[in-house]
């Protein structure tokens, strides 16, 4: 009788997932979804294949070492820091991601707290919440314009380029952009966005976004320096992934 390889999924998923999962599996999950340690991540990878992971499980040497049937290590995310790339090669573990899952919904919360905290929108339910709202006033919590301002973005990967493109189709936004490296011309133009020196970008924009990934070289990409160039009415929204 064929017995079905085993796999572990590390934290809690849909019902669902596992449904499929086991259809082709022998399938081990922890469904209470406590963060499993180091210790218990190798134990319970003891005779598995392959394990469902997310980014609180570190897939490091040390436990690769401990686990030598693995074979795949598919992380439910789009970042994989928590993977040792080399060691895993140098074991032939495969590694897997979902690289493109959450390009647009990510660009939709960058744009919502643009939104929020340009017009002070948590700011002014907090006010009414503790009761202090008494009467109605010309400049309470007017906050700044959204709608033709200019839309500074650092960092122009997908999800830049999905708020690029809300900025200037949506809202009429001037959009500019700091990168490594320009976007060829279609991509701008689809995205009606200018390269531009990070300087420029900070001078300009009426609303800053990071949306960059972790890096050495973009560690401290805003310190003290850029927040004196930028206006002192601009926002600063930070979606940039940490290290």
């Amino acid at each position: 009788m064929h017995t079905k390889p085993s796999v572990l999924v590390a934290r809690a998923v849909f019902p669902e997932v596992l449904h499929k999962l086991e259809q082709h599996f022998s399938v081990e999950s922890n469904q209470d979804d406590t963060v499993l340690s180091a210790e218990e991540l190798a134990r319970r990878l003891q005779g598995k294949v392959g394990v469902f992971t997310t980014g609180s499980e570190r897939i490091s040497a040390a436990l690769l070492a401990q686990c030598p049937d693995l074979r795949i290590c598919a992380n439910m995310a789009v970042g994989y820091n928590n993977f040792d790339l080399p060691a895993m090669t140098a074991a032939g573990v495969m590694a897997t991601n979902t690289p493109d899952v959450l390009t647009e919904t990510t660009a939709d919360f960058g744009f919502a707290l643009l939104m929020a905290t340009a017009r002070r929108m948590a700011e002014s339910e907090h006010f009414l919440r503790a009761g202090l709202w008494t009467r109605w006033s010309f400049d309470m919590f007017a906050g700044a314009e959204v709608h033709g301002s200019t839309l500074g973005i650092i960092g122009m990967g997908r999800i830049g380029q999905g708020i690029a493109r809300r900025g200037a189709l949506g809202f009429g936004m001037k959009v500019l952009y700091c990168n490594r490296k320009p976007l060829d011309a279609a991509t701008e133009a689809a995205c009606q966005a200018r390269h531009v020196s990070k300087t420029e970008l900070l001078q300009t924009a009426d609303h800053v976004m990071l949306v960059l990934p972790y890096s050495a070289e973009a560690h401290h990409t805003i310190g003290a320096a850029e927040l004196a160039l930028m206006k002192p009415t601009a926002t600063l929204i930070n979606i940039a992934r940490g290290g």
